[in-house]
């Protein structure tokens, strides 16, 4: 029987972190449950596509935009289940176990790991805190804690939509309340959070968030994100 995972994690001039993302993939790797890695690429000028190579990676290459990159990394993968990952997201080492349970438990719904940041003190404890609440009471995790999803939930929901920005929003509203929050933890770069400030920066992510919950246009929702 084939190992079920494959892990999709988009990609622009990631050379920084990639290779500790996918150093912590190995645990799947050890227990014969990762069937492959996709790197879905938008164009990188870095050294990020002979990492992926060198790690044995698939490579999937594109127009730059994580919606159509986790879309076109989704639709060459193989795996009956899909773990969605960003570059600078690593994985704690008891990820494939959480993720073999929840395959077995829970075959109908999604999941995403409890957030956690690379970086001290009290603010991102809070912020890691109030990503996680949300996940619980709403539904609604973020891409940066991973998205782990059967390959029939997410064609039946659509998948990822073409879009720059909110993608991880749109499929979790495509969800309908079937995720749930595994029992083990990501842990992702805290770079723009430093750089804006943390208040600032979640403030800004809020804003964001309720535009495009309002009817703003992704691509314009984009255009402001990167303009900030």
């Amino acid at each position: 029987m084939s190992a079920p995972f494959s892990v999709i994690i988009p990609t622009l001039n990631a050379a920084d972190t990639l290779r500790a993302t996918l150093d912590a993939l190995l645990p799947g790797v050890e227990q014969g449950m990762l069937r492959e890695v996709v790197i879905s690429d938008g164009g990188s000028a870095d050294a990020t596509l002979q990492i992926a190579d060198d790690a044995g990676a698939v490579i999937v290459e594109g127009a730059k935009g994580r919606g159509g990159q986790l879309a076109r990394g989704a639709a060459r993968a193989q795996g009956e289940w899909l773990l969605f990952l960003h570059a600078d997201t690593q994985l704690a080492s008891d990820w494939v176990g959480a993720a073999a349970l929840h395959r077995a438990e829970h075959p109908n719904l999604a999941a995403a790991y409890a957030l956690r940041f690379r970086a001290k003190g009290v603010a991102p404890k809070l912020v890691a805190g109030w990503a996680n609440l949300r996940t619980r009471a709403m539904n609604l995790p973020y891409g940066d804690q991973g998205l782990l999803i059967s390959r029939a939930l997410y064609d039946y929901v659509g998948g990822y939509p073409n879009q720059p920005l909110m993608e991880d929003v749109a499929i979790a509203k495509a969800l309908r309340g079937r995720i749930r929050l595994l029992d083990t933890y990501a842990v992702t770069g805290a770079e723009r959070y430093q750089r804006a400030g943390w208040l600032r920066q979640g403030a800004r992510n809020l804003d964001t968030l309720i535009r495009y919950s309002f009817g703003a246009d992704p691509e314009a929702l984009a255009r402001r994100y990167q303009q900030r």
